[in-house]
C-alpha cells in the first residue's frame, strides 16, 4: 500500500484527488497509476484503470489473471467492473468510500455469481490512505 500512497502523492501534486494505484504479478509491481481525470478531462483517469491499462500493455493481455491490485480508496462501480473484467485475483484498497465505493453501495461485482469471474476485496484499514484525502479536501475547502 505504500507504493500505492506514492501514486496518490503524485495525483495530489498535479492538483488530482489523491487516489493510488499498483498492480502486483509474481511478487513484483509492474504497474502504477493515479489519477487523471481533470488533467486528461476523462472519465477514465481513475487510478486503477490506469494501472489495469498499464498492467495490461506489461502482460500483452486484458486478461490478468494471478494479479493483485493494491488501490489507496475503495474501487467505484466502474472501476469494480473493470477489475472483474480484468480477471484480477484480488483487490486491497486503504479506506472505503461512502458515496461512490462498489462495496459501501453494496454493488458487489467482485462476487457476483452471475459474473464469470469473482475476486477477492478487501479493506486494509489503512488510516494513512483516508488522511491523505481529508488533507486533499479540507486544502480544497479552505484555500491552503
Amino acid at each position: 500500500m505504500r507504493e500505492a500512497l506514492k501514486e496518490a502523492a503524485k495525483a495530489s501534486e498535479k492538483d488530482e484527488v489523491p487516489v493510488g494505484a499498483v498492480v502486483v504479478y509474481e511478487g513484483k509491481i509492474i504497474a502504477r497509476g493515479h489519477n487523471l481525470r481533470e488533467n486528461k478531462q476523462s472519465i477514465l483517469g481513475h487510478a486503477e484503470l490506469v494501472a489495469l491499462s498499464k498492467a495490461s500493455r506489461k502482460l500483452s493481455s486484458w486478461r490478468l489473471p494471478g494479479c493483485d491490485v493494491y488501490v489507496t480508496l475503495e474501487p467505484c462501480p466502474m472501476c469494480a467492473g473493470a477489475l472483474q473484467q480484468a480477471r484480477v485475483r484480488h483487490v486491497y484498497y486503504g479506506v472505503t468510500d461512502p458515496k461512490a465505493g462498489a462495496v459501501t453501495l453494496g454493488l458487489n461485482l467482485h462476487e457476483n455469481k452471475q459474473l464469470n469471474h469473482r475476486y477477492k476485496m478487501e479493506c486494509l484499514g489503512v488510516a494513512e490512505c483516508g488522511a491523505v484525502l481529508s488533507r486533499f479536501f479540507k486544502s480544497k475547502r479552505t484555500g491552503k
